[in-house]
């Protein structure tokens, strides 16, 4: 990569390459659904959910480069399978959820070394599997991404009355009539294929922060839920632009650039955090 640093005419160059032009498309699409997703999920306490299928994802990974597949397309349905495979174990298991997710990221971590361990070369890296390398996305990879992410965003549109509700206060919805436990069910799906497409760009170990960090950000300057939604989006679509940016000017890898610019937003919410107390009503 180029090392012109702030340049604005490497800027431009950088602008200019077709896979910088797709990783910050990617970025965007993934870091704005990642922040609305991690904004209800932290207030559902499912943000651990979100680590465990970062690193349960290895073991999907895994068999798509031992079937030499995509891995990319072989995440997808092995992150909806462990979505509702979890759902069913947390339903009929006495467990407590985080117990029962440690037990499964485990085993699934533990596999997947295993069948890696049986893989002689891999071209993207196992460094790449775990910090992400979202700047060699592809076009099949940018087309599935966006599939999906329409997808996503349009059942969270169509109920999202219903999603609001079963945020803010369960028995509340239940009573009047939401189907909670479908409805959790498909937000555990939805969630595990925005978490399995966002680790191209941050990779399996920074995932949870990917979707988390911009929520608790916002959570710590909003003062209604709808503007806690909304900032939670700008900040993961606008924190991941600017760490791609980051990446691609100082040749630094890409999922820990984003991470790292979250953090710093988070900090900042920090800081501002006692103006918004002091702000509200």
């Amino acid at each position: 990569m180029l090392d012109s640093g702030l340049d604005p005419a490497h800027l431009a160059q950088l602008l200019s390459l077709p896979f910088m032009q797709r990783a910050l498309v990617a970025g965007l699409l993934t870091g704005l659904l990642g922040g609305v997703l991690g904004s209800v999920a932290v207030l559902r306490q499912l943000s651990f959910f979100s680590d465990a299928l970062g690193h349960s994802a290895l073991l999907g990974i895994s068999l798509g480069i031992l079937l030499g597949l995509n891995p990319t397309l072989v995440l997808i349905p092995f992150a909806v399978l462990f979505a509702l495979g979890v759902n069913q174990l947390a339903g009929r298991s006495q467990l407590p959820t985080d117990a029962l997710l440690n037990i499964v990221y485990s085993s699934s971590l533990a596999l997947a070394v295993l069948l890696l361990s049986r893989v002689r070369s891999y071209k993207g890296g196992i460094q790449q599997l775990l910090f992400g390398d979202i700047l060699g996305v592809s076009w099949l990879d940018l087309g599935v991404i966006l599939l999906l992410l329409l997808a996503a965003g349009g059942y969270l549109l169509l109920t999202r009355r219903s999603q609001i509700l079963l945020t803010i206060d369960e028995p509340l919805a239940i009573s009047r009539g939401v189907a909670a436990g479908w409805h959790r069910m498909v937000f555990i799906v939805v969630l595990a294929v925005v978490v399995a497409i966002s680790i191209k760009a941050v990779g399996v170990l920074l995932i949870s922060a990917f979707v988390v960090i911009p929520a608790c950000a916002s959570r710590l300057v909003s003062r209604s839920f709808g503007t806690y939604v909304l900032v939670a989006a700008l900040l993961g679509a606008g924190c991941a632009v600017v760490g791609l940016l980051a990446s691609g000017l100082f040749d630094l890898p890409s999922g820990p650039s984003v991470v790292v610019v979250q953090l710093l937003g988070f900090l900042l919410a920090l800081l501002l955090a006692p103006l918004s107390r002091l702000a509200r009503p």
